[in-house]
């Protein structure tokens, strides 16, 4: 299906660059027979068409005793179409049979001869199969499957992206082809690329820049204003960051100062950052802002942008989006084992989690430890004595309490 589906977009990028040769012909003739050109399909409606076009080949919708298979196809006779998903025994008749591997061969011919190349980009697998854990991971193995076997197009290439935790469920009950993808890189975020985040997006507002008096940045190419970001030093992002934001929100000598306020809030329990919640928790910190100053309350002090009160009336916003749209949506089935923390306190261990939960200490083990895979738990402890610390992040959503559990 993955293979059909590629073909069915690089068939799309031929004909919308223009690109008419004989391959291309071969490939249209195959796929508009089979209803599979793209045309006024949206990208939704492509895949729609090509999963009911497996579907129909593969889920005959009567077993009748036994179904009488093709030797040529190994598809079942009552299957009409003329696209199937193994390559055709020598004794096929039918000149017009054609595998989805010969229909990406087709793709890559047009290309080479035209002198393109074509990528193929795949983003947001995580939304596409949420509906089920299972389905999720024969997709996305089924993917990577793709992927290395379209390695020997020479002009049609895969670039997927797919979140870290994702990518080590689907290889933790072993991935025998995980192996084989030597071409791969991982985007991290630290501090100082948050920071370098949170300062260009600023920046980026002409009414900022003119309020604090920063370069004019609309005379400069989109080129040359990425260079100058790069260029600043962390230390002149940082200072830029704390005439917008006051040096701490709270005050306090052991106190931590705004941005590592900022990322301690926004970090789950697998101590990563991720610039959704941070963006989403300062568009929040915004909104706060502007209400305060429409009910009539005082202007940050100097030349700030935001107070301080502000930042911690933002925080429960995004706790409840993270908790809701995304660990209860994402892992429904944990749920109900979240909920019953409720009210609880912070930190926990077996024993108080056992309690809550009201489930043996074996069953409350194996619980948490999945809970902390998810990121809502951070361990701690020790191997003998664990307990398990609630990030800030979760905590509002929850109506957690600060400390240990008794």
């Amino acid at each position: 299906m993955w293979k059909l589906y590629i073909a069915s977009l690089v068939h799309g990028a031929l004909a919308e660059y223009g690109i008419k040769n004989d391959p291309t012909k071969e490939l249209e003739k195959a796929l508009a027979r089979e209803g599979l050109v793209r045309g006024t399909l949206s990208l939704a409606g492509l895949l729609r068409s090509v999963v009911d076009y497996a579907r129909q080949a593969l889920r005959p919708q009567a077993l009748e005793g036994g179904v009488e298979v093709d030797p040529v196809t190994q598809l079942p006779k009552g299957f009409k179409g003329k696209i199937i998903f193994s390559e055709p025994g020598r004794e096929a008749a039918d000149p017009e049979l054609n595998s989805v591997d010969r229909l990406l061969e087709l793709a890559n011919l047009a290309l080479s001869t035209a002198r393109f190349h074509c990528w193929v980009l795949l983003d947001r697998l995580d939304v596409a199969f949420a509906e089920a854990a299972d389905l999720e991971n024969n997709a996305l193995r089924a993917l990577f499957r793709v992927y290395l076997d379209l390695l020997v197009l020479s002009n049609v290439k895969l670039k997927i992206f797919l979140r870290t935790d994702i990518w080590n469920r689907i290889t933790t009950q072993g991935f025998r082809e995980a192996s084989h993808i030597t071409r791969h890189m991982t985007i991290s975020w630290n501090r100082s690329s948050l920071l370098n985040l949170v300062v260009r997006r600023a920046l980026h507002n002409a009414a900022i820049r003119n309020a604090y008096l920063v370069n004019d940045l609309s005379q400069l190419g989109t080129e040359a204003q990425e260079q100058l970001f790069h260029r600043e030093s962390v230390e002149t992002q940082e200072k830029f960051f704390y005439r917008l934001c006051p040096e701490q929100v709270d005050a306090g000598p052991n106190k931590p100062n705004t941005v590592d306020w900022l990322l301690s809030r926004t970090r789950d329990g697998t101590k990563s950052n991720a610039p959704r919640e941070l963006i989403h928790f300062l568009n929040c910190l915004r909104e706060v802002q502007v209400k305060r100053l429409e009910i009539g309350e005082p202007e940050p002090e100097g030349e700030l942008l935001f107070a301080r009160p502000s930042f911690k009336d933002a925080l429960p916003e995004v706790s409840k989006v993270r908790l809701e749209q995304t660990l209860y949506a994402e892992y429904p089935a944990q749920k109900e084992w979240l909920e019953r923390l409720r009210g609880a306190k912070t930190l926990q261990t077996l024993d108080t989690l056992a309690t809550i939960w009201g489930i043996s200490a074996e069953g409350a083990t194996a619980r948490a430890n999945d809970l902390t895979t998810i990121g809502f738990f951070e361990a701690r402890g020790t191997q003998q004595q664990p307990e398990y610390w609630i990030p800030f992040l979760y905590r509002d959503a929850l109506d957690l309490v600060q400390g240990a559990a008794e």
